[in-house]
């Protein structure tokens, strides 16, 4: 017998999916390729969440798209920017769908895979969701990339899967002039656990979970300028799952929550702000940032999302004055398999950051509150 939903509609329990796998466009071409030599972030012209289209451009594309129907169990849609669907299944479970795919950030290809894997499954833990179930989406251009490559890029992504706990039930493959992988991940939540990105409240502290600065660090390994050193922070950053997202849920008093991505710092804040009709202060001083790219910021290292991302929302943002040109970079970095950022009451501030580090997020810290005001960031020193 299947469950009722608060609106009386029977539905069953179980989730049927269907889907399309394409096992033959892997060509079975004879390949004694030196892996070692393949340099995967040669053959795109962009990588990781510095992919994305750029806030101002996807605002215009997406303000003429229809409007989808509408459904009362939809309980997060389209219409709030948020991290993935949230669909409510019966009382007691609503399932959480996204999609997330890009193109290298980084050279070897097991290490392509792991980023891209736990950046997918982030979107499920931002909702404050536990992913049940993967499906691969895989685009690689087939002619000039040997097929072992591709069988790395997707190992690595069925590590993290299993590190998560999660099946990759199968997927979709096409032959594509870049290489492209990602995931269709699947989890569950409570429903009135779920958290969004558009209920915070005045008066919310900001708590953000990891290191800022992997879009620079990606714009130092493209032009073979990161040290072994820098290429081990990006790892430890990127391939660490947001599962603290899942006992977040449990918090009644954390009000919103997201992960930052391609938008930068800035930009997922912003849509906090804008959601939920507040204005943000944050602390300059306070951003956790990754060593090395503190470093390379300083030399001049940047990504060309950075400036698209700034000429997209800078008009929302008063900077402090004296603020050094990287110190702006920093604020529009993309972050590829970025932190939680979370908006929860001052009470549960000190929960919310043992939470944080319990689970081995050593670099979590408060950057700033949320107040009544114009939606909008003001950055001080």
């Amino acid at each position: 017998m299947g469950a009722r939903s608060a609106h009386g509609t029977q539905r069953p329990a179980l989730v049927y999916l269907f889907f399309d796998v394409q096992p033959n466009v892997l060509s079975p071409m004879n390949d004694t390729t030196d892996l070692g030599s393949i340099r995967l972030t040669q053959y795109s012209h962009g990588g990781g969440c510095g992919c994305k289209i750029a806030p101002a451009v996807l605002a215009e594309i997406l303000s003429r798209s229809p409007v989808g129907l509408s459904h009362p169990d939809l309980l997060v849609g389209a219409e709030s920017s948020d991290d993935a669907a949230v669909y409510r299944l019966n009382d007691a479970q609503a399932l959480v769908a996204t999609i997330d795919f890009f193109m290298p950030i980084v050279d070897d290809p097991f290490d392509f895979g792991r980023i891209a894997a736990t950046n997918a499954l982030s979107d499920v833990y931002a909702m404050g969701g536990r992913p049940i179930l993967a499906l691969a989406v895989v685009g690689m251009p087939v002619d000039r990339l040997p097929v072992a490559v591709i069988q790395r890029i997707l190992e690595g992504g069925a590590s993290v899967c299993r590190e998560a706990g999660v099946p990759i039930a199968g997927g979709h493959s096409i032959d594509a002039p870049e290489p492209i992988y990602g995931l269709v991940a699947l989890g569950l939540v409570q429903p009135e656990r779920a958290k969004r990105n558009d209920t915070a409240r005045p008066g919310d502290v900001l708590i953000l979970g990891k290191p800022l600065g992997i879009g620079i660090l990606s714009a130092a390994l493209k032009k073979g300028q990161l040290s072994a050193e820098g290429y081990r922070e990006m790892l430890d950053t990127t391939t660490r799952l947001n599962t603290v997202g899942t006992a977040l849920a449990e918090l009644p008093d954390v009000h919103a929550m997201t992960d930052v991505t391609g938008f930068g710092l800035l930009g997922h804040l912003l849509e906090i702000c804008r959601g939920s009709q507040l204005r943000a202060h944050v602390q300059f001083a306070r951003l956790p940032v990754l060593g090395t790219a503190l470093d390379l910021l300083r030399q001049g290292f940047a990504t060309g999302a950075s400036g698209r991302n700034w000429a997209s929302y800078g008009n929302a943002i008063a900077l402090p004055e004296g603020l050094p040109d990287w110190g702006q970079k920093l604020l529009t970095d993309p972050q590829t398999s970025g932190g939680l950022l979370v908006a929860c009451s001052p009470e549960v501030e000190e929960q919310v950051l043992e939470l944080f580090h319990q689970e081995g997020f050593a670099a979590a810290r408060t950057i700033g509150r949320l107040d009544v005001g114009s939606p909008g960031i003001d950055v001080f020193a």
